[in-house]
């Protein structure tokens, strides 16, 4: 029985190393070459939601800390240009869209994304803009601005979107 079980020990390793290989293995359909794989993009940061907005909107961002809604000196001077923006532009309202990156729950992060949309929409009354004019919501982790799962894309996540109504 001993001699069994080592023999199917032994047979199983085998089989375990055997299917370890260091060989490339070409597409299906194809022949394998020895042509150097080609450079990745340019860019690391893979862009979901809002990447073609953020790029052309009159409106900037504002980025926040990690499981924070507090403002940055960073983000108010960005909420500044965007105040001066609406007042030059009255008739325009703005949706302010609240992000989070991916950790976390999801009801979590709904709720802290709203906080952060209200936190820019308290700031932007403070600073003459009607509250009227202004909606929030709260999209939490499920509209990421990059698809990446690192710190790079996290920060990136962490933000109000500002929408031209």
């Amino acid at each position: 029985m001993r001699k069994q079980i080592n023999g199917v020990l032994v047979i199983a390793m085998m089989m375990i190393a055997g299917c370890s290989s260091n060989e490339s293995v070409a597409p299906s359909g194809g022949t394998a070459t020895n042509e150097p794989t080609p450079p990745p993009p340019s860019t690391s940061i893979k862009t979901g939601y809002g990447f073609d907005q953020w790029q052309q909107g009159p409106l900037g961002d504002v980025f926040f800390d990690f499981d924070s809604a507090d403002l940055s000196s960073d983000a108010e001077q960005q909420l500044k240009d965007n105040a001066d923006w609406l007042k030059g532009n009255s008739p325009k309202s703005v949706m302010i869209e609240g992000h989070c990156d991916e950790r976390g729950t999801s009801e979590y992060n709904l709720a802290l994304g709203d906080r952060r949309a209200k936190s820019a929409k308290e700031f932007l009354t403070r600073l003459g803009i009607g509250a009227s004019r202004l909606e929030t919501i709260s999209y939490g982790e499920e509209r990421p601005f990059a698809l990446d799962h690192n710190e790079e894309a996290w920060a990136k996540n962490r933000r109000d979107h500002f929408v031209v109504k």
